[in-house]
């Protein structure tokens, strides 16, 4: 049976999602074949045996994984033999800490940022969802929360403050190599590298050169799905 991994896609098949970033990334640092499977937001309900309400889903050979911690737990402990995701105890809390850090601090700003961007690369379907939905958890338009844009990327320097003191001064969170604390971060700023059009990092941000680095890992996946969400 195959390794199946649920995306949520754009209608040019650019996969955006930060919580599937993470579990690509990861699946690829333990060295396991997978193939990603585009879905639409209507389509989430509709994966595998109907139980799941957001992505990722994982199928791992007939296991059926749906929280993408919990995927990367289960990946650590079936496949003890590959690359360790997070090298120990120390290395599994500090993921919980990255993921906490990103989804209190980072994701409602970059909510506002990308929001409009997000919505211009979905089929017609899923926008048909997104709007209705995002409007009612912002409580105004998505036109309205847009125009806050520029306030939120205002912040984002300074709320990146913490990761960029530690990046500063080594190459990855675990000091000699990646493992999933930098996935959960990634997958969260590549959430905007795929659908915004132009950066939100200046050039010469340890956080940006961290960015890059992780854009060349696992045969250079990352930056391949940026070059394939330029040209769409």
């Amino acid at each position: 049976m195959q390794r199946l991994l649920y995306s949520l896609s754009g209608a040019s098949g650019q996969h955006y999602s930060p919580h599937v970033w993470k579990i690509m990334m990861s699946l690829k640092h333990k060295g396991l074949d997978f193939e990603l499977k585009p879905v639409s937001f209507g389509d989430i309900s509709k994966i595998e045996d109907g139980s799941f309400t957001s992505v990722p889903v994982l199928n791992d050979q007939g296991t059926l994984l749906g929280d993408s911690f919990e995927i990367a737990e289960y990946l650590e402990e079936t496949y003890q033999d590959a690359p360790s995701l997070f090298d120990g105890p120390g290395g599994l809390q500090l993921s919980h800490f990255v993921e906490s850090y990103c989804k209190t601090v980072l994701h409602p700003t970059l909510a506002v940022i990308a929001v409009m961007d997000m919505y211009n690369i979905m089929s017609d379907a899923d926008r048909a969802y997104f709007r209705p939905a995002r409007e009612k958890r912002f409580g105004k338009s998505l036109e309205d929360v847009y125009a806050g844009r520029d306030a939120e990327l205002s912040t984002l320097p300074e709320k990146l403050n913490p990761v960029r003191d530690l990046l500063t001064n080594q190459d990855w969170f675990g000091g000699e190599k990646a493992m999933h604390a930098d996935y959960v971060l990634f997958g969260t700023l590549q959430w905007c590298k795929v659908c915004c059009p132009d950066p939100i990092l200046a050039p010469s941000d340890p956080v940006n050169l961290w960015f890059e680095r992780m854009l060349d890992l696992h045969d250079y996946m990352g930056r391949k799905a940026v070059s394939e969400a330029v040209a769409a």
